[in-house]
């Protein structure tokens, strides 16, 4: 099978691999499409290095073979399923992870190749993962499946708000997790949905998805006015979404910062209001069941088309890439060719 690896800065290698073998308690999967992350991103334009490394960890697929500890195990994934994949490390006895946080896995993520070169596995062909970690979708899409991990981020983060139906959400950020949010709270029975963004095509297009209001970040706080649940997607807003907070509002940080950025509430507020801010990192198996049933039942399909931007083949990833690092996109995803 092929793997597409990251050798330098701008550099992707297609390289041969053994076909994955099934262990006991796995399933191998062709691997249908992966969407192209923020991770990959930066890989391909070197705001961050590891390299060689093979990324993707946001991949679909459809069981090919099931190991024989799992083949007549009632729940287990069969044969055929169109499923969706769990790529990340959980190890189950790192402190984190016997707290349940297994999202915060203390272990060293990712698989390796033949020669030892790390793997997430996403864009290649096939790919062998313990049944535990593969989540059957029904007859969902395929390209909406390899969206499942981003909509597993999002539960966590509204989980991490304390997120219930009728409240006011406001989003800081109109990109695809912003849209993503903005999907899942309205399912959930948001009394109101804000988005705030710099760029008015992404404004308008929220609008056009349902939003109860946008605005830039400027005219947030006359526009929008309190909220219980404000989720920061973006770079910035951290003061703005604090500032934004009910008497009992939260705070999420969704969106990745560097160590050197503050946020804060007034330790007075923070007592009196029991205004908080939280993060929100990854995602539990809860989030993951929580996410396939959503691809499953299909309410959240139309709000995941919207999303797609382009569709490439494997053998042109590297135009995939140039894309999401060249124009704006919501999400771009690489198809596998299978023989």
């Amino acid at each position: 099978m092929k793997v597409a690896v990251f050798t330098g800065v701008g550099e992707v290698a297609l390289r041969e691999e053994p076909d994955p073998i099934p262990g006991p308690d796995q399933v191998v999967m062709a691997v249908a499409a992966c969407g192209i992350c923020t991770f990959e991103r930066r890989l391909f334009t070197g705001d961050k290095t590891w390299y060689p490394i093979a990324p993707g960890h946001e991949a679909s697929g459809v069981v090919l073979e099931v190991g024989e500890a799992v083949e007549d195990r009632p729940g287990s994934p069969r044969v055929g399923d169109r499923v969706a994949m769990d790529l990340l490390t959980r190890c189950g006895t790192c402190g984190p992870c016997r707290r349940g946080k297994t999202n915060l896995c203390r272990a060293g993520q990712g698989r390796v190749l033949a020669d030892g070169t790390v793997s997430f596995g996403g864009i290649a062909g096939r790919i062998a993962l313990d049944a535990k970690s593969v989540y059957p979708v029904g007859d969902a899409s395929l390209i909406h499946t390899a969206m499942c991990e981003p909509i597993a981020c999002c539960i966590h983060s509204l989980r991490q708000g304390g997120f219930r139906s009728r409240d006011r959400v406001a989003i800081i950020g109109g990109g695809m997790m912003g849209r993503i949010h903005m999907a899942l709270a309205g399912i959930e029975g948001a009394g109101s949905i804000g988005v705030i963004d710099l760029a008015e095509d992404r404004l308008e297009a929220a609008t056009e998805a349902g939003a109860d209001w946008v605005a830039t970040p400027e005219s947030a706080i006359d526009v929008g006015g309190p909220q219980d649940v404000i989720i920061v997607c973006a770079s910035g807003g951290i003061d703005l979404a604090v500032e934004m907070a009910d008497v009992g509002g939260t705070v999420v940080l969704y969106s990745a910062f560097g160590n050197d950025v503050p946020a804060t509430v007034g330790a007075d507020r923070s007592h009196r209001e029991e205004v908080a801010i939280v993060g929100a990192f990854q995602q539990t198996a809860e989030d993951w069941r929580d996410a396939s049933a959503y691809l499953r039942a299909g309410i959240i399909a139309d709000d995941l088309e919207a999303l797609v931007t382009a569709t490439y083949p494997f053998s042109q990833v590297e135009d995939a890439l140039r894309l999401v690092t060249t124009e704006p996109t919501y999400r771009v995803f690489v198809e596998p060719e299978h023989d």
